[in-house]
């Protein structure tokens, strides 16, 4: 057992999405005002009705919400009308962004980026993006689509912000030419890994600087990639935590490092190595192992279902190993469950020396507001009902289902129904 002293901390909860689609009914005038924002989006009236329409119709009960049944169950609903403006109407989709982006900072504030991807079940062969990959949701590889999102989190609530449909490399085949064009992926358009597309939408929200953030948190797929890593150094100021797997290699001490020059079929070369005694890197899962009692705190993360849920922390500044070259120097951020045989969490972050734990334990729990949106649009305005294949169609229907999982939290704000406590997702008194 730990000693009380290390035990101590506070817990931070999640806000809770309450407000469901039903509720939107008897608000259709504020939703026709929210829609209106994005009518210089598109060139003619026709569109800009049917995206009214597409709107109400995933605030409908209906159980599947695909464009057919939306446009039967809406007013004067037009099916082609609704099928054009997904997959064929050009949308200005920087400028909705843009005006998208305006919104979630009115009325949201400061918060937390975060990154993950999720994916969507499908049985075809002919849409954008869909192979055989690993499908989070299912847990196993499937025949599916996958999209990298950002997600927006503060005290007030939280949504996604930007998307990007992952297209796999063998996409990019010859064998694929036919299907590229079909779907309408652009031209110009060239494999990226998830992590590339996650550091591109950074990257751009860094641009325009429309959406405030402190923060930045993903997971091991985005800390083990040199891109995302890149990209989270551009941003001045910003503290990220970045989960990575526990074979990362790391030195406790930054090792010194030598030009050392050698011969090779005749020519004299050089490659940079390092030198000293402890010149071999370890894994950060055997330091954590190596940590003894005292380095180790018990800390609240959340309040779950079945109560508080508390790990064990501990933190060492390191240097990162690449290549076997000393790297960049960061905060290591180990976290273990209780119990007798714990299961490990790592993360690195760019914090400087001077920051508490609990900003570390903190965002530790941040994360999970990004899956809680992917819940509540796939539940709530079928995220996941979608019948598009083009590449466009894709990016169009996932805007759609941003926007009326943001325009619920709207509601949740604007009526101050069980507003989130002062040190929900964004807890400005560990900032």
């Amino acid at each position: 057992m730990l000693p009380a002293c290390r035990t101590e901390g506070d817990g931070f909860a999640i806000p809770t999405f309450d407000v469901l689609p039903s509720d939107v009914e008897g608000f259709m005038d504020e939703l026709r005002t929210f829609q209106a924002v994005f009518h210089d989006c598109f060139s003619r009236r026709e569109p800009r009705e049917h995206f009214f329409d597409y709107l109400v119709g995933q605030f409908s009960p209906l159980e599947r919400k695909s464009i057919e049944p939306m446009a039967l169950k809406v007013a004067d609903g037009n099916i082609r009308g609704m099928q054009r403006l997904i997959s064929d109407v050009v949308w200005d989709e920087d400028q909705m962004r843009w005006h998208y982006h305006h919104l979630v900072a009115e009325e949201m504030g400061d918060g937390v980026l975060i990154f993950d991807e999720t994916g969507f079940v499908n049985k075809g062969n002919d849409s954008a993006g869909v192979a055989r990959q690993y499908c989070g949701p299912l847990g196993k590889v499937e025949n599916c689509q996958v999209g990298v999102f950002a997600g927006y989190a503060t005290r007030h609530g939280y949504a996604l912000v930007d998307q990007r449909l992952f297209l796999p490399e063998v996409w990019f085949s010859e064998a694929y030419g036919a299907r590229r064009r079909k779907c309408q992926v652009p031209d110009e358009l060239t494999f990226q890994s998830k992590p590339q597309l996650a550091a591109a939408m950074l990257k751009g929200m860094v641009a325009k600087g429309l959406l405030p953030f402190r923060y930045i948190v993903a997971d091991c797929l985005y800390g083990n990639s040199p891109e995302f890593l890149d990209a989270l150094d551009a941003c001045v100021g910003v503290t990220a935590l970045v989960a990575i797997p526990g074979e990362s290699r790391c030195w406790r001490q930054r090792p010194q490092s030598e030009d050392k020059t050698y011969r090779y079929q005749g020519q004299e070369r050089s490659k940079r190595v390092v030198v000293g005694a402890d010149h071999e890197p370890t894994t950060v899962a055997a330091l954590a192992a190596s940590l003894p009692a005292s380095s180790w705190y018990r800390r609240r993360v959340s309040e779950g279902t079945k109560g508080p849920l508390e790990y064990e922390f501990a933190r060492q500044r390191v240097t990162l190993s690449k290549g076997g070259l000393p790297d960049r120097t960061v905060w290591l951020v180990m976290k273990r469950s209780l119990g007798a045989e714990p299961r490990y969490a790592y993360a690195i972050s760019n914090a400087p020396r001077s920051t508490p734990l609990s900003t570390f334990v903190w965002l530790s729990g941040r994360r999970w507001a990004i899956e809680q949106c992917f819940e509540a649009c796939k539940g709530e305005v079928g995220m996941d009902h979608y019948e598009v294949r083009k590449y466009p169609g894709w990016h169009h229907h996932m805007l759609m289902s941003m926007l009326a999982h943001f325009f619920l939290w709207r509601l949740k704000l604007g009526l101050g129904k069980k507003s989130a406590r002062a040190d929900g997702v964004a807890a400005p008194h560990v900032a």
